[in-house]
């Protein structure tokens, strides 16, 4: 019987430091045989191990697209964390994945797409923007506002220098107060705020919101108030997974399995969930 924690062999090929504290590798299968047949769709997430130390849960943060390696990106918070940020290329770490729900990309075909991340959530949407991008014919306008507490905190820099350069991509940056710098060109303001401000058009429009607690509970009723339904409006909930099968418990909302039942959610769906949410 295949055992069900035992995890991938990935070598670190490429390192990047995204922000303070903040660092994205890119993997490689060490066995290409398994390389060539995974396969995982835009949302899910996976469990990252240090050998020793433990294993830690984030997303799948490249698209499914980019056949030949995947990347993670991740904030030293905790044991693991710090772990990993002490590895290099060329060092091995597990791999256990890929788990969880994913966005209905398919169902968005044809319509504008709304993308509201605030600081290091950005990397689950990261995947579906890339996702998306890389089929760009299927579906129509594309709108991306992302914001962190300062410049320094803004993620995948270089990348968000390459969508706000194409013409077929709506970007808003912005930073809270304070957190500018005298050369910066975006927006100041909380990204509910900025979210209100950019008023992107909810007709045949999908919105799919990642960032913390906080800021979601802020800019759901934004949504709403600009038009938006709550079955058009996503989020992921992958910062509540533990274990990745749902054995543990600890992913729990009230009666809702996150690990089983997402970390793909409506708005809809988390209106239901307790409210201690």
């Amino acid at each position: 019987m295949e055992n069900i924690y035992k995890p991938y062999l990935m070598n670190i090929s490429d390192t990047i430091d995204e922000a303070p504290g903040v660092r994205t590798f890119r993997l490689n299968f060490l066995n290409e045989e398994e390389g060539k047949n995974f396969q995982f769709q835009a949302g899910q997430f996976a469990l990252y191990s240090v050998f020793g130390y433990g294993e830690s849960t984030f997303c799948i943060a490249s698209s499914p697209t980019r056949k030949d390696y995947i990347e993670c990106t991740f904030r030293q918070a905790g044991r693991v964390t710090n772990a990993l940020r002490e590895l290099n290329v060329g060092d091995t770490i597990g791999f256990r994945g890929p788990y969880g729900n994913v966005f209905p990309i398919e169902e968005w075909e044809g319509k504008n797409l709304v993308f509201i991340a605030g600081g290091i959530a950005l990397p689950p949407l990261r995947c579906v923007i890339w996702n998306c991008l890389d089929l760009r014919d299927k579906y129509k306008n594309v709108t991306i506002v992302y914001g962190a507490k300062t410049v320094a905190d803004l993620v995948y820099k270089n990348e968000l220098k390459e969508w706000n350069a194409r013409d077929d991509v709506n970007l808003v940056t912005t930073v809270d107060p304070g957190g500018e710098t005298p050369d910066w060109t975006g927006k100041v303001g909380f990204v509910p705020t900025v979210v209100e401000e950019t008023a992107p058009d909810s007709k045949d429009t999908i919105a799919i919101v990642c960032g913390p607690p906080i800021m979601i509970k802020f800019t759901l009723p934004v949504l709403e108030k600009l038009g938006f339904k709550q079955e058009k409006v996503y989020t992921t909930l992958e910062n509540r997974m533990k274990c990745g099968l749902g054995k543990c418990g600890r992913c729990n909302i009230g009666c809702t399995y996150v690990c089983k039942e997402g970390p793909v959610f409506t708005a809809e769906e988390i209106g239901k969930m307790p409210d201690e949410f």
